[in-house]
């Protein structure tokens, strides 16, 4: 008996994923992604000739002798009218049993169900990927791919700058496959990773000594009236106001932590605007030490206790303030005729030129002429007098006087009466104290 077997040739596809195709005795169902026996001897038209039938295989066909009832074809066959019917059936040959194993299409394989399974390529380290790139599994493939960061050039996974995209808000630092964002001083990096948000330092850490002011990436210091920001832009120091004017206070300033206060000397009060000094009156007030006998007279800051007035002799007292020399008396020739006492104050430094004293006739007589002069006290020549009338003179101050000072000085009308032969005199004598202070 002769038995003829066609052997199967499987073909691979070449490597990669190409067109999934089936090996020869097979074909591929689209439905299921499976390769399906074809049955040879229903499509090959006399696949057997002779005293042979046509067997079926999985992938591909035998032809047994007719007579061999175990390959018997159930398909017609265009010899059966031509051949008898086979005999009886004898002993059944021992011929191995042939069975048709699954095919599954390329990139899938039978797993323990018998069912066709995708392939991992890319666990199983079968793919060609190049060392740059990574391995992506698809359904029945895989695909080569760079890793976030990267981009694919000519198959090459190439490093991507992020930072010339503006990716971060603020810094950006490259790095390989990656980048870095980073906030300038004053801000802060959001959860985003990417954008900065503004520091409110003043909330976080104050780190002013006293008032702090937030901005846009930064902090300013502010310090309290009376204070000044120090070099560090941080500390706050006193300002010392009184260095600043001599005007800020009338006598003196204080300074005080953030302010400053003004002071009178003693024999002033402080006026409401906390800057001037004003005389205290103690004449007035009654506080004063002055004996009953004495008169109380009120300077600038203080007072004098003044004495009667007590006319030496060849003088005669005609009031309390003024002393006369009678003509009868032969010691009065050449002294003034009368004597009047008077007492002013002035401030210190007071401005010059400074009208202080007028002095004029009390009579006027025909044919008379008044000369004015000072008789005695201006040895520094800090006074002059000027004649404003006939009968007039002013005593003038052309030089700054400071005190504490008593001026006394002598001043004196001359009478010239030519009608009569008549020369005489007058004299005030005037007592000036000059203040310590200028106010």
């Amino acid at each position: 008996r002769i038995l003829t077997a066609f052997t199967l040739a499987i073909c691979l596809s070449s490597p990669g994923k190409a067109q999934q195709q089936c090996t020869n005795g097979f074909d591929l169902d689209r439905a299921s992604g499976q390769c399906l026996d074809i049955d040879e001897c229903r499509t090959i038209p006399e696949a057997c000739r002779g005293d042979m039938v046509c067997v079926n295989q999985n992938g591909g066909y035998l032809c047994v002798p007719r007579t061999n009832p175990v390959y018997r074809s159930p398909y017609l066959n265009p010899y059966s009218n031509i051949y008898p019917p086979p005999p009886a059936p004898g002993p059944v040959p021992n011929y191995p049993t042939v069975t048709r194993p699954l095919m599954c299409r390329f990139g899938y394989q039978l797993d323990e169900n018998n069912q066709c399974a995708d392939v991992d390529e890319c666990a199983s380290d079968s793919h060609q990927c190049n060392p740059t790139q990574i391995c992506i599994n698809t359904e029945g493939g895989y695909t080569c791919s760079c890793t976030e960061g990267y981009w694919l050039l000519e198959g090459q996974c190439l490093d991507i700058d992020e930072c010339r995209y503006g990716y971060c808000q603020q810094l950006c630092a490259n790095v390989p496959g990656s980048y870095s964002c980073t906030c300038n001083p004053g801000f802060t990096l959001n959860d985003d990773g990417r954008s900065c948000q503004d520091v409110n330092e003043c909330t976080s850490e104050n780190p002013c000594t006293q008032t702090c002011v937030n901005t846009y990436g930064s902090f300013l210091c502010r310090c309290e009236p009376g204070y000044e920001l120090e070099a560090d832009g941080v500390n706050c120091s006193d300002m010392d106001e009184c260095s600043f004017s001599e005007f800020l206070c009338q006598h003196e300033c204080v300074n005080g932590p953030g302010s400053y206060y003004c002071i009178c000397p003693s024999g002033y009060n402080l006026l409401d605007d906390n800057r001037s000094c004003q005389d205290i009156n103690e004449c007035e007030t009654r506080n004063f030490t002055c004996t009953p006998q004495q008169t109380c007279f009120n300077i600038p800051g203080e007072y004098k206790c003044l004495d009667p007035v007590r006319c030496e002799d060849p003088y005669i007292q005609i009031n309390e303030n003024r002393c006369m020399c009678p003509a009868e008396n032969a010691g009065c020739r050449d002294q003034p005729f009368t004597i009047l006492y008077r007492v002013m104050d002035m401030v210190s430094g007071r401005s010059v030129p400074s009208d202080i004293f007028q002095m004029q006739a009390t009579t006027r007589y025909p044919g008379a002429y008044y000369i004015f002069q000072i008789k005695s006290g201006n040895e520094g020549r800090e006074f002059y007098m000027r004649q404003t009338g006939p009968i007039s003179a002013t005593l003038v101050m052309t030089r700054p006087v400071k005190g504490p000072r008593t001026i006394e000085l002598d001043l004196e009308m001359i009478t010239v009466n030519t009608v009569i032969n008549f020369r005489g005199s007058s004299v005030i004598r005037l007592r000036i104290y000059v203040s310590q202070y200028s106010f």
